[in-house]
């Protein structure tokens, strides 16, 4: 134990500013996700469409990433993680801005989320988390935590920053209002200190020949696809984000719905952002020390318990709150465990490829969840069906979870 922790202090302190980069990078890459809540409702209004069809933007993006995900990762793996993600920063903010020009068409609204699409394929989590991999092996779970609460940075401060710009500037001149200040904040930090074992130096020398000890071992790509463990981590993913996502995205209007203001609704679901952080630590922390198995089959359960609380709460009081700060520990936890499982499971020679298959099951839930959330709602004129489908989702992924055997190395 004081072996591992000396190593993991020499960590910290050769590389103590990389996950702050890449938390930051793995931040806009969910700028378009956890920034729109806030946008649904007055571009519905304003464009005369319903919330499905504005929903509809995201599930584009997304199923673009899923398709692409396994050929990013074959990137990161080939070429290194800042190739792709410093010039990515900047055109995903970009896109997000843009959208902010709709017109009302179909095709014009369409193109724009394609474009969007494009943007965020050199920001995926694939490649925050590959350059962290590559640097920490003692305190990678808590580095992972700290890359990782980018999007719990995402979650707190875009939609209360959203719906701060719609009052004062209108919705689409607030979309690059919004992009504008995040690309002033975060961009400095990733160009300065994102840089990978695999990545050129500083001053432009040739990247590292020999990897770290321990950055190349594991199973193929090919070899860790045909796993049960692997097939349980994959459905696992598209249950997950089926439900937290959506959750997320539809938490503003669901609040709405029930008679709240926007910028209440928008408070409250800041706490969303603001507990995940510290389920992002705690989990990072415990991870290090227990079986991630069985600290994300416990966390998980979480937000079963909030999709509840919201069923029977009203737009006030202490529910809401309390349904936030479940669904942000978990929101905090989901992507840390699957992460940290699939390396300590299946090591770092084909980390990218495999990620980037598990990023398709991200991204098909991401892509499903809040449009069946939306429809469900246009459908019906309410979120209830939706929330009892999320509480089952979210028990059925922490039966996968324990159902994992023991890791193959210790954990």
């Amino acid at each position: 134990m004081v072996e591992h922790k000396a190593s993991a202090a020499a960590e910290w302190r050769g590389h103590f500013m990389l996950p702050v980069a890449a938390a930051l990078g793995y931040a806009t890459s969910v700028i378009h996700i956890y920034g729109i809540g806030p946008y649904i409702q007055p571009m519905a209004e304003s464009l005369g469409w319903s919330r499905t069809q504005v929903t509809f933007g995201v599930t584009i993006a997304t199923l673009v990433q899923a398709l692409m995900s396994i050929p990013v990762g074959l990137a990161v793996d080939r070429y290194g993680p800042r190739a792709l993600g410093v010039g990515g920063v900047l055109l995903s903010a970009s896109a997000f801005a843009l959208i902010g020009t709709a017109t009302g068409n179909a095709l014009n609204w369409y193109l724009l989320w394609l474009l969007m699409a494009a943007a965020t394929l050199p920001v995926q989590a694939t490649v925050w988390t590959s350059a962290v991999a590559s640097r920490f092996e003692a305190s990678r779970g808590l580095a992972f935590a700290v890359t990782l609460c980018g999007a719990s940075v995402a979650q707190a401060i875009f939609p209360y920053l959203g719906a701060r710009l719609i009052g004062t500037f209108g919705w689409q001149q607030a979309m690059a209002w919004q992009a504008g200040i995040w690309i002033a904040l975060a961009f400095p930090v990733i160009f300065l200190f994102f840089r990978g074992a695999r990545d050129r130096p500083r001053g432009g020398g040739k990247r590292i020949a020999a990897e770290p000890e321990g950055v190349v071992d594991g199973l193929s790509f090919a070899q860790g696809i045909r796993t049960t463990t692997y097939a349980r981590l994959f459905l696992t993913c598209l249950m997950l984000t089926f439900g937290m996502v959506a959750m997320s995205i539809h938490f503003v209007p669901v609040l709405t719905a029930r008679g709240a203001t926007a910028t209440s609704a928008a408070g409250i679901a800041s706490l969303i952002g603001l507990a995940s952080i510290v389920g992002r630590l705690g989990t990072g922390f415990l991870i290090d020390r227990y079986q991630a198995r069985l600290v994300g089959g416990s966390v998980f359960i979480l937000p079963a318990t909030g999709a509840i609380i919201l069923l029977f709460s009203g737009a006030g009081g202490p529910g809401p709150m309390l349904a936030a700060l479940f669904i942000g520990l978990t929101l905090g936890a989901e992507i840390d465990v699957i992460v940290y499982i699939l390396t300590r499971y299946f090591g770092l020679r084909a980390f990218g490829a495999l990620y980037g298959a598990l990023l398709i099951a991200l991204s098909l839930g991401t892509a499903i969840g809040p449009l069946v959330a939306a429809r469900i709602f246009d459908q019906t004129g309410s979120y209830d069906l939706f929330l009892w489908t999320t509480a089952g989702l979210m028990l059925a992924s922490s039966a996968a979870l324990f159902s994992l055997p023991r890791p193959p190395r210790a954990e």
